[in-house]
């Protein structure tokens, strides 16, 4: 999945590099990566709540708290 402000923040990136940014560029790039940071939490969120640990027995040693989480729709 691809997120949107990934390209925005690469461009503040190299800008950067190059010369100073602007106070509402610096501002523009904190709201950009706490926004990018969200969306992978987000994914994150996603996949853990189908994940199961197995042992090489076929147990299911899932930890309790992510148990917990996945039943009641919160995740870690």
């Amino acid at each position: 999945m691809r997120i949107p402000e990934l390209n925005r923040i690469n461009e503040l990136a190299r800008k950067a590099k190059h010369t100073a940014l602007s106070a509402a560029e610096l501002n523009e790039r904190a709201e950009l990566r706490q926004r990018y940071l969200a969306a992978i939490r987000g994914q994150m969120n996603t996949i853990l709540a189908t994940v199961s640990v197995v042992d090489p027995l076929g147990n299911d040693v899932t930890p309790a708290k992510l148990r917990h989480a996945q039943r009641h729709g919160m995740i870690i």
